[in-house]
């Protein structure tokens, strides 16, 4: 049985000096939300392996799906600091229920808003912004997962519609998604949008299983078997790797955010337990190694946080570049890594129970160090930035 949730949020160089009082209110929101409907049941979800179906409306009504997109299409018209610090508290509670989000606002919702049809985002906003549906994005392929471009799921013109053939993998939401956000090559060789909903013949979405991350998330397959796909579902205008990559820069944002809400809560655990944990007749927190990685911790999450609020500062002023934002997805995932590594050691033998938080963070943050653009990928995003020279080819 998991302690009762007692997160203290850390605030190091007095970041909230720097949010807006309705910033403020929109975290408390979201950090309450975790406390009382996410901390008390995700242990037992993430230990079976199951996925908390009821979160998807729960997450609706908070609005935390799509809060960047315009309110008259159902989303919540607010900023990126605001979306960043929803994420944050989110990836607090747990990795899995913030992906969750993530794809629904930034890699379903968003691609609809961004290159769909008026008729598309009328149709799908409201629905996948209230939680009604839950969405999913089928980038990623069995063969093809840091090199989108060489896709071989394929679309091809049959007057009235187009038949969609192939296959995705990696796909979270897949499993309860009634609307996937796909990409496939058309006959030109150019990569096309297109939206496909649960119940076209053809299509179906195998659950992954047997995974040691992100247990209380829902993760599937895309399979497309001559599925028949009217041409009012594709996106107009978008054509190439710049849309998809463009939905991936908006989700890489969300999830430097919401890594760093999983490093605080390591944090915030191994401080509280250092101060109650008594060896050597003292508490542990009163030794120096112990004090050590306190110390690390919260320097490292300190840098994060002023990370984040800068790069959310560039966003809300459409300045933002993609590698800007790699570098800070990247960054998130090790400070949450080494935080994870640190106080499961502090922690001793109570560190890989599920009575703490700690070890299900460790094990998440090993898929969030990996989807949207591997570590080492994001490394050479930022070479290549500085450097002017290509090492992917």
């Amino acid at each position: 049985m998991a302690l009762k949730d007692q997160f203290q949020s850390p605030d190091y160089y007095n970041l909230d000096d720097l949010f807006t009082d309705e910033q403020k209110l929109i975290r408390e929101t979201v950090r309450n939300y975790v406390k009382k409907d996410i901390s008390p049941i995700i242990e037992d979800y993430a230990q079976r392996a199951a996925f908390p179906e009821q979160i998807i409306k729960q997450m609706g009504e908070l609005g935390v799906f799509g809060p960047t997109i315009p309110v008259e299409y159902g989303g919540g018209g607010l900023d990126y600091v605001s979306y960043g610090l929803m994420m944050q508290e989110l990836e607090r509670g747990d990795s899995g229920v913030r992906s969750t989000a993530s794809v629904q606002g930034s890699l379903v919702m968003y691609p609809i808003y961004a290159y769909g049809s008026e008729e598309q985002k009328k149709k799908y906003l409201p629905k996948l912004g209230s939680g009604e549906w839950l969405g999913c994005f089928g980038l990623t392929e069995p063969d093809h997962g840091s090199n989108p471009a060489g896709m071989l799921t394929n679309i091809k013109d049959k007057g009235d519609h187009y038949e969609l053939n192939g296959s995705k993998m990696w796909i979270s939401n897949a499993p309860y998604a009634q609307v996937a956000v796909v990409w496939a090559k058309d006959e030109a060789g150019d990569i096309r949008g297109l939206i496909v909903e649960r119940g076209m013949e053809g299509f179906t979405t195998p659950a992954t299983h047997g995974k040691w991350s992100l247990r209380a998330s829902a993760t599937g397959e895309l399979v497309f078997d001559r599925v028949k796909v009217p041409k009012e579902n594709i996106f107009p205008t978008v054509k190439g790797l710049k849309g998809p990559l463009g939905c991936l820069t908006k989700a890489r944002y969300g999830i430097a955010w919401g890594t760093i809400g999983a490093a605080m809560d390591c944090y915030d655990t191994a401080l509280r337990y250092s101060k109650e944990r008594v060896q050597f007749d003292r508490p542990i927190g009163g030794f120096q190694l112990q004090q050590k990685k306190l110390a690390e911790m919260i320097t490292e999450i300190t840098k994060a946080q002023l990370l984040n609020w800068r790069v959310g500062v560039l966003m809300d002023q459409g300045k933002a570049t993609p590698q800007q934002v790699s570098m800070a997805k990247r960054n998130g995932c090790e400070v949450a890594q080494n935080a994870a590594r640190d106080a499961r050691q502090m922690l001793g033998g109570m560190g890989i129970t599920g009575e703490y938080s700690v070890m299900r963070h460790m094990m998440n943050i090993e898929s969030v160090i990996t989807y949207e653009g591997t570590h080492d990928v994001h490394l050479l995003i930022t070479g290549m930035d500085v450097t002017g020279f290509n090492a992917f080819k």
